[in-house]
């Protein structure tokens, strides 16, 4: 398990004094500075995700205080308040705490740190990263990613996924798109937008992934393409607006790094995006597909159509719509089945116990599920869901370590269900009065 609540006392504390200091040898990582203290560096990086109330990474604070101060002038030791700086954490897919990655040679791909939570077995680990990049290096392999200051220096990192406009060719782009567009008004000589510029290109790769194209980041050469200039009022540089299908254009003041640009992308995406498809497991491949594909899928076993008809079932598919729509941005898979046509995946994920409708949020990557033990209703599938988004709850590994065997049925038809149909059996062979009649 990697989280739990902390006393209430205990979490008001933490969560106003966070659980490093300036006098530690822990560097406290933030939106602002993350990008040029380890993104840009070109020195090895451990750091921790954490959050103040979590009772596991409290723990850890004293043992990654003394790591930090063993592998001082080495490897560098920070700390990210992921609990407070969520944009930062998700862009790193932290969904539990503590979470540790090792940033190395290559920036781009971190690597999960599994070892012990002893300050001798992360100074362990920090050497034995620290030794593949010396490896790496010497063998003139560098991990296959340009820091941006490096980028800057060579005239910009890789700009494909970045859409050149020009007053040409705005409006039939932009202006009747269904998709979102985050376009940055730049000068080729403006020293603040060469700094945006390795930013802008990786924000860009990273949201057209994310987001399969919906969100795209432009780019527009002010001097140049005076009449989009002159349209949209841009006196300073650069200018980053936001535009959106039937609406005006509204300016983007957030911050100027890649996690800051690709959080609000996001956001934009989700809060555009439809609600995501409820549908039945009536294959394996419906189950793997929607699973493998999103951080969690959200799972519900709904009683069998004989105990609730159409319009029950119905009223439970509506409250898990409602559901899917509130927590949209989370960007979960929703699925579900009818009791007793999946038992072997009812057994895997510990439902049947309470009874039916039952519902389970499924981590495929860890194999690990939360059961919600509250009602099936709006009330309290939010609070069960609100508190997974937070990184609480209770979890427990898939039974067997893996989705057992998935049965290939026929999907519902929208009706009642129907009794199966008895053979008539021919009573008029039968003698009743040879029945012992204190058995009746």
């Amino acid at each position: 398990l990697l989280f739990i609540v902390g006393t209430v006392s205990c979490t008001l504390f933490l969560a106003v004094n966070g659980l490093y200091s300036a006098s530690d040898d822990v560097i406290e990582l933030t939106p602002t500075n993350f990008n040029k203290e380890v993104i840009q560096s070109d020195s090895l990086w451990l750091v921790e995700f954490y959050a103040p109330w979590c009772g596991h990474c409290q723990r850890l604070t004293p043992e990654w205080k003394k790591a930090a101060t063993a592998l001082k002038g080495v490897v560098k030791v920070g700390a990210v308040d992921a609990d407070k700086h969520q944009s930062l954490g998700g862009q790193y897919g932290v969904r539990g705490f503590p979470t540790i990655k090792i940033f190395g040679a290559n920036k781009n791909k971190a690597e999960d740190y599994q070892g012990g939570r002893t300050s001798d077995a992360i100074v362990d680990a920090a050497l034995s990263a620290l030794r593949s990049l010396v490896k790496e290096r010497l063998s003139g392999r560098s991990g296959g990613y340009s820091s941006g200051r490096q980028s800057r220096e060579s005239g910009g990192g890789d700009k494909k996924d970045v859409i050149e406009l020009t007053d040409d060719s705005f409006d039939k782009n932009v202006i009747n798109s269904d998709d979102v567009w985050m376009v940055e008004f730049y000068a080729p000589w403006c020293g603040h937008c060469k700094n945006l510029e390795p930013e802008w290109a990786a924000a860009a790769t990273e949201v057209k992934e994310q987001t399969k194209g919906k969100v795209k980041l432009a780019a527009v050469d002010a001097t140049v393409n005076q009449v989009l200039a002159s349209r949209y009022g841009i006196r300073g540089f650069p200018t980053i607006k936001i535009f959106q299908k039937g609406e005006d254009p509204v300016d983007y003041d957030g911050g100027r790094t890649r996690s800051d640009i690709i959080a609000r992308a996001l956001d934009l995406f989700s809060d555009n995006a439809p609600p995501p498809e409820l549908l039945e497991i009536i294959s394996e491949d419906v189950l793997k597909s929607t699973c493998d594909a999103h951080q969690l899928c959200i799972i519900s076993v709904l009683p069998h159509i004989l105990d609730t008809g159409a319009s029950g079932r119905n009223s439970y598919l509506d409250v898990m719509l409602k559901m899917a729509e509130k927590y949209k941005k989370k960007m979960w898979g929703w699925l579900w089945t009818e009791a007793g046509a999946q038992s072997d995946l009812e057994s895997s994920l510990g439902i049947g116990g309470f009874g039916y409708p039952a519902m389970a949020a499924v981590n495929a990557r860890k194999m690990k599920f939360a059961l919600l033990k509250g009602s099936f209703s709006e009330q309290g599938i939010n609070e069960f869901l609100r508190e997974l988004s937070v990184g609480r709850g209770s979890t427990a590994p898939v039974g067997g370590g893996a989705f057992p065997k998935i049965h290939s049925v026929e999907p519902w038809d929208g009706k009642d269900g129907e009794l199966p149909v008895e053979d008539d059996i021919d009573l008029s062979d039968v003698d009743l009065d040879d029945w012992d009649k204190d058995e009746l």
